[in-house]
């Protein structure tokens, strides 16, 4: 297996166009069943009631609490405060590396387009960063036009360098004084991204969706054949039947308090995915 490089238009076949509605399709299937938004009436929720003042509007009267008490009140409203969500991209080799039609980094561009479509119907603010030697990191925003701008950006990176997603963790917990939410879509082949993950995790909230290509477990419809790494660019001897990840990765996210799951790419993960964000409430409310 090589790493597929240039731009991602050449491994995932779709133009513009086309990448945009495979996006929007994919956040109404995260969505599905799950509410619209976040916001009641006119965007505010139900605070508590207090007695009237002078220029206080009519239409806030609280006619119950104002009948019972025999003096007006009137009701008090607050906005409920959506967590800004950073989706962390690892643009790495490894990601490019595919032994089915769709790369790692295909899907993962995807799935992060998908969840910030969702993330902005919750009005979520959203910000991209990727976590590869090219420099590509966004403010959260609550523009779709943004966003797209953002992952056709993205689309258009080139495959071959390494991971920085331990660096790009360590930069955040840095810069993030107020929590928020981490969504990483990556392999995990970078050594110390867990120890990271499991410090940011004692602040913000992380969520790990790792992508894994059937050669890395063990269903590569080969015998013994020599490869070499995406990122180092070392070589060696493997097995189709070799599993190249373990349950201590999983195991060890869970027991830091990170919610993880991992997506097999060649085979159906979109209802998974949807049970998995809708069980945690991702695409919920945020903190209030």
């Amino acid at each position: 297996m090589k790493p597929i490089t240039g731009n991602l238009d050449s491994c995932d076949g779709l133009d513009s166009r086309q990448f945009s509605i495979a996006v929007r399709r994919l956040a109404d299937s995260l969505q599905y069943g799950t509410d619209s938004s976040p916001f009641v009436g006119s965007g505010i929720e139900y605070a508590q009631s207090r007695p009237y003042e002078s220029g206080d509007p009519v239409k806030q009267i609280d006619w119950r609490v104002t009948a019972r008490m025999g003096r007006p009140f009137i009701k008090e409203y607050e906005a409920p405060k959506q967590m800004p969500v950073y989706l962390l991209v690892d643009t790495s080799g490894s990601m490019c590396v595919s032994s089915v039609n769709t790369s790692k980094y295909a899907w993962a561009v995807q799935i992060a387009g998908g969840l910030a479509l969702a993330s902005l119907a919750r009005m979520s603010p959203v910000g991209i960063v990727g976590c590869g030697e090219r420099t590509f990191n966004s403010e959260p925003s609550l523009s779709r036009h943004q966003m797209f701008l953002w992952l056709h950006q993205l689309r258009h990176f080139r495959f071959d360098e390494r991971t920085t997603l331990t660096e790009k963790l360590e930069q955040l917990s840095k810069i993030l004084s107020n929590r928020v939410m981490l969504i990483v879509l990556s392999d995990l082949k970078q050594p110390k991204v867990i120890d990271r993950l499991k410090l940011l995790s004692q602040k913000h909230d992380c969520v790990v969706l790792q992508l894994i290509d059937p050669a890395e477990f063990g269903r590569l419809q080969t015998g013994i054949f020599r490869g070499e790494e995406a990122e180092t660019k070392q070589t060696f001897v493997g097995h189709s039947r070799s599993r190249w990840f373990g349950e201590e990765t999983a195991n060890e996210l869970r027991q830091g308090g990170i919610d993880h799951l991992e997506l097999k790419i060649n085979q159906p993960f979109i209802h998974s995915l949807r049970g998995f964000l809708r069980k945690r409430d991702c695409l919920g409310r945020g903190e209030r």
